[in-house]
């Protein structure tokens, strides 16, 4: 008598890994007949997830060297859903931002080269201090998400993939309800924020001091 939990192809049923975030982004990444990727397309994916997965999914293609203007398609909806990740809505952006797209081939590139990291991450982490994954602690991870999606947003040199980095540190910590990675993604968030205002005060001197040596003040 046949095995039920075998697929009619014959092969095993899901695994606990194939309903991982790092396989459905290599699922979507690799379904043929789909040249561009819709923002609206992601959040009826992702329906059934966390809304911290669809924050994970538009920070994760700015911690690798990008196309130009990639940050500024994919910034947008980080700020909504950081701000109803703070108010504890559910997960929405309005129609200019979900009708935008990029290519499907530039979104695999990103997967593939995100992908294998994330699944050693993903195996890493585990419900552990649960109480600073969920509310009221949540909103307070809106908070620092959102003013990381803002310097993300803005186009300020050196200023994606840090903020990038610690939102995808703290996303995968809220999917996995596992408050060690909140803790190193806040740790993650600070040295971002600063560093990032390094970067800005030295470019704000250096445009002074250029001024002043060419008006001789």
């Amino acid at each position: 008598m046949p095995d039920p939990s075998r697929s009619l192809a014959g092969g095993d049923a899901p695994s606990q890994d194939d309903h991982r975030l790092s396989a459905t982004l290599l699922r979507i990444a690799s379904r043929p007949g789909r040249h561009r990727i819709y923002i609206r397309d992601l959040l009826t994916e992702l329906d059934h997830r966390a809304l911290a997965a669809l924050l994970f999914i538009f920070a994760v293609p700015n911690t690798i060297p990008v196309p130009p203007g990639v940050s500024g398609v994919l910034g947008a909806p980080l700020i909504f859903l950081a701000l109803q990740l703070m108010l504890g809505r559910p997960p929405w952006l309005p129609r200019l931002i979900s009708d935008r797209s990029f290519a499907r081939a530039d979104f695999e590139k990103v997967v593939v080269k995100v992908g294998p990291w994330l699944g050693k991450a993903e195996k890493l982490t585990r419900p552990r201090l649960q109480f600073v994954a969920k509310p009221p602690a949540e909103y307070a991870i809106g908070a620092v998400v959102l003013l990381l999606a803002i310097i993300l947003f803005l186009p300020i040199p050196l200023g994606n993939m840090l903020p990038a980095i610690a939102i995808c540190i703290l996303a995968l910590g809220l999917i996995e309800r596992d408050g060690i990675w909140i803790l190193l993604g806040t740790a993650a968030a600070i040295a971002a924020v600063v560093i990032v205002s390094g970067v800005v005060a030295a470019f704000a001197y250096a445009a002074w001091l250029a001024l002043t040596t060419f008006f001789n003040l």
